[in-house]
C-alpha cells in the first residue's frame, strides 16, 4: 500500500452495520484530530471483515457522514472484505504458531472464566473448527495515552486467542493487526472498549512487525442507564444537518475547551490546535 512520508499514520475503522451514532463521531473526531495536530495521515478503512453484520449501503452512509463533519481522510478508503488473501499468507506465515480447536463457548465457561489450551496437544473433532495463536509471549501491560499504564482486569489476555473463527472468516484480532501493520498506521485512537483487545492485538502486532504502535483510548459515550451508546442499543444515527453541534458535544466529551464558529472547517481547526496543545507529543 502507497505510504506518505510522514511520521504520522491514525486510522478510523467503523463497522459498516449502520451508520455512524453520537459515540462513533467522538473516536472519529479524535482520531481526526490527533493525526492533524501531529501534521499526520487520517486514513479511514471499513472493517467489514465479518461479513455477515455488514448492511448493504451502509459504507456509503458512512463515509457521507463523516465528510459532512468535515472528517476527509487523506489516502484511499480500504475494505477489510476484499483482503482475505493476505490474511490467508498472514496465517500461512504463521502456521507453526496456529492450532485447531472445536471447544464452545459453553466448553470453555465449564473449565473456566478464560480459554485454558485445551485444544494445544489434540486434534479437533470432524467438522467445523476454530484456529488459535499460540500466545507465549503475551503483552501484558501497555503505555495508553489517555489512561497510562494499563493492565488487563484478567488473566484472558494470555489466552490462546482465534485467528480464524468456526465459520471460517477471519476474525477481527487478525484482521486489524495485519491492516495496521500494512497501512503503516503509528498510532491508534479510538473508544475505550476496545482496551481489552488491544492486549491481543498489541501481541500480534509484536509478533508479525517487531514493533509497536502508540495507544490512545477516548471515553466512551453512554446511556442515562450507563450502557455504551451503540447500534446494538439502538443508538440514533448522526443527523448531518446538525454537524456543527455534533462536532461540538462531541468535542466537549473529548474534555476539549473549543469555541463556537459558524463553520464546520473553522471549528475543526480550533479543535485541532485545542487538542494539539493538550495531546502533541514527539514523533520524530
Amino acid at each position: 500500500m502507497a505510504q506518505s512520508g510522514n511520521l504520522y499514520r491514525g486510522r478510523f475503522a467503523p463497522t459498516p452495520s449502520g451508520p455512524l451514532h453520537f459515540g462513533s463521531l467522538v473516536a472519529a473526531l479524535g482520531s481526526y484530530l490527533d493525526a492533524k495536530a501531529h501534521n499526520g495521515d487520517w486514513l479511514v478503512r471499513i472493517e467489514d471483515v465479518d461479513k455477515p453484520r455488514a448492511v448493504e449501503g451502509a459504507d456509503t452512509v458512512i463515509l457521507q457522514q463523516l465528510s459532512d463533519h468535515g472528517l476527509h481522510w487523506d489516502q484511499p478508503v480500504i475494505y477489510q472484505s476484499q483482503r482475505d488473501a493476505r490474511y490467508n499468507d498472514v496465517l500461512n506465515q504463521l502456521a507453526n504458531e496456529l492450532y485447531g480447536c472445536d471447544c464452545s463457548r459453553k466448553d470453555i465457561r465449564a473449565r473456566g472464566n478464560c480459554y485454558d489450551g485445551y485444544c494445544r496437544e489434540r486434534q479437533p473433532r470432524p467438522g467445523p473448527f476454530a484456529i488459535r495463536f499460540t500466545n507465549d509471549r503475551p503483552v501484558t501491560e501497555f503505555i495508553d495515552r489517555w489512561h497510562g499504564v494499563v493492565q488487563p482486569d484478567d488473566n484472558c489476555v494470555a489466552e490462546d486467542f482465534i485467528v480464524r473463527r468456526r465459520d471460517q472468516l477471519f476474525a477481527y484480532q487478525l484482521a486489524v493487526v495485519v491492516d495496521d501493520i500494512d497501512q503503516g498506521i503509528t498510532d491508534i485512537v479510538r473508544g475505550s472498549d476496545l482496551i481489552q483487545p488491544s492486549f491481543w492485538q498489541l501481541t500480534l502486532w509484536q509478533r508479525l512487525s517487531g514493533r509497536l504502535p502508540r495507544v490512545m483510548h477516548l471515553p466512551l459515550v453512554v446511556t442515562d442507564d450507563g450502557r455504551k451508546l451503540s447500534k446494538q442499543n439502538h443508538a440514533p444515527a448522526l443527523d448531518s444537518r446538525q454537524a456543527l453541534k455534533n462536532l461540538a458535544e462531541a468535542a466537549r466529551i473529548l474534555q476539549l475547551d473549543v469555541p463556537l464558529t459558524n463553520k464546520v472547517p473553522d471549528f475543526l481547526k480550533l479543535a485541532t490546535e485545542n487538542w494539539r496543545k493538550k495531546w502533541r507529543i514527539n514523533v520524530n
